[in-house]
């Protein structure tokens, strides 16, 4: 009976409206990756990409797909995979491994990559489901991590020069230079998508107002919070200029303060600001730690000040 469902699941791909289903779901795939679940939202933020990339923003459209794809192959529970839960860590592996992978085999890996990236999306779903802990980005970056290092011992697998292995003995750290708030805030929030200019930044603000006028107000705060908190620290300025400071607390603002909060919560906006300006000092030791690996962070500070917090209010409801 199990192999009839998932038989007739993939047959449904090529029925007639099948395939503008698909296309919608996929785009909830992308409109995911910021905890939106809506097509419109997904196109603008695909359109962002394209802008900035023309080549990332097939990378992203494609990653999108075939995460989809994979799901209702493997017989995933379609209310999953309708609403993009299935397939937003796919997209991410696919823009991650497109921008940090050179050589004619990059867009290869890319795509296998987030083919990959959806297998790893099923299995925490079911360990980390069965304490209630929710998966976060967690699956892309574990397969990212996996696939990049493996570039060492695998010939046809290139990294770009933008991450080279360096001694924490020999780091640096250079605060000097001039900031531009502005910018560094349209930075913030394109660096979710590996984006650093104007108006992609400018259309990924759009498209989160699009869906939910809340979810905007959070994620310029999140941005804003993180900013401030970087310059009080003394942190790098290029960093805070390139938005490396911002992205993850966007992202954790938006998930503490809306997406995994209840009634029962009541300090919540509060909280969210707070996991907001953890994420700062999460960026900066976890990207050293990795740097003798010459790993980026990529999101694991948000999803470390989000299990932070979530797992305090199973202690602390008001949080």
């Amino acid at each position: 009976m199990g192999d009839e469902n998932r038989e007739n699941q993939t047959m449904q791909v090529m029925k007639k409206g099948s395939v503008t289903a698909f296309l919608k779901e996929s785009l909830k795939g992308i409109s995911q990756i910021i905890y939106i679940e809506n097509t419109v939202t997904g196109l603008l933020i695909l359109l962002a990409i394209t802008v900035s990339s023309f080549s990332l923003g097939v990378i992203a459209g494609l990653s999108a797909m075939i995460g989809t794809l994979v799901s209702k192959v493997g017989g995933a529970d379609q209310t999953w995979i309708s609403k993009g839960l299935m397939s937003y860590n796919s997209v991410l592996s696919g823009l991650v491994l497109q921008t940090f992978l050179t050589g004619p085999n990059a867009w290869v890996v890319a795509l296998v990559g987030a083919a990959i990236t959806a297998i790893f999306t099923a299995t925490l779903m079911y360990f980390l489901g069965n304490f209630g802990i929710p998966i976060l980005t967690l699956p892309f970056i574990l397969s990212t991590w996996f696939i990049l290092l493996s570039s060492y011992k695998l010939d046809s697998i290139k990294l770009n020069e933008s991450l080279v292995p360096q001694s924490v003995a020999n780091w640096e750290l250079h605060v000097e230079g001039e900031i531009d708030l502005f910018q560094a805030i349209f930075n913030g929030i394109g660096q979710i998508f590996f984006l650093t200019e104007t108006i992609p930044g400018l259309l990924l603000f759009i498209a989160v107002f699009w869906a939910s006028r809340k979810m905007g107000i959070y994620a310029v705060i999140g941005n804003v919070v993180a900013c401030a908190t970087a310059l009080a620290l003394v942190g790098e300025h290029t960093l805070i200029m390139l938005g490396l400071y911002g992205y993850n607390a966007i992202l954790t603002i938006l998930a503490v303060s809306v997406v995994y909060n209840t009634k029962e919560n009541r300090y919540a906006p509060i909280t969210g600001v707070l996991a907001a300006c953890i994420t700062v000092p999460l960026m900066a030791s976890v990207s050293i730690w990795l740097l003798p690996f010459g790993l980026p962070a990529l999101t694991m500070p948000f999803v470390l000040s989000t299990w932070l917090i979530l797992g305090a209010r199973k202690v602390l409801p008001n949080l």
